[in-house]
């Protein structure tokens, strides 16, 4: 079973610590921060084994950013995933989720494809040799994703085509 942590305003070294491992597993040895952030982290066994971190918060457009790491491929489980996205769309109450990846990241892409995500390949966004994708949920395809639906209600999308 997993423990899910939260760091912000009320436990900010938590959330200092938080974002530091996820940075350091994003970019090592780069020392990159986050800045202004809030972060989830999944406790497995007594151990830290993921790290989301929710930053560039833009409450007048209703959108965040979302960037993870974690050393456990089995960490993003459906309960780990509502409280990530619940955080997002219902504790901030943004209307849009960003989230950027690799092009070559697979697995990852299969859930998001599952979870609602549209995305658009940015070409170099990474450097001149790579790719990135610029990966987005917006709220009304969370809450009618299959994943979601039944807790709110929805039978899908009301987003417009």
């Amino acid at each position: 079973m997993f423990e899910i942590i939260w760091g912000g305003a009320a436990n900010p070294k938590d959330k200092e610590l938080m974002a530091a491992w996820c940075a350091n597993h994003i970019w090592p040895g780069l020392e990159k921060s986050f800045g202004s952030c809030t972060t989830m982290g999944v406790i497995r066994k007594g151990r830290l084994i993921a790290v989301v971190v929710f930053h560039n918060w833009q409450p007048e457009c209703g959108v965040i950013e979302m960037s993870a790491a974690s050393t456990d491929k089995r960490w993003l489980t459906r309960r780990v995933l509502h409280a990530m996205f619940s955080y997002c769309f219902d504790t901030t109450g943004v209307q849009m989720v960003v989230l950027r990846t690799a092009p070559g990241d697979t697995a990852m892409r299969r859930i998001m494809k599952s979870y609602g995500f549209k995305s658009y390949c940015i070409a170099r966004l990474r450097g001149r040799n790579e790719d990135e994708l610029i990966n987005t949920l917006t709220d009304d395809d969370w809450k009618s994703n299959r994943f979601e639906r039944q807790r709110h209600g929805k039978s899908k999308s009301t987003a417009p085509a």
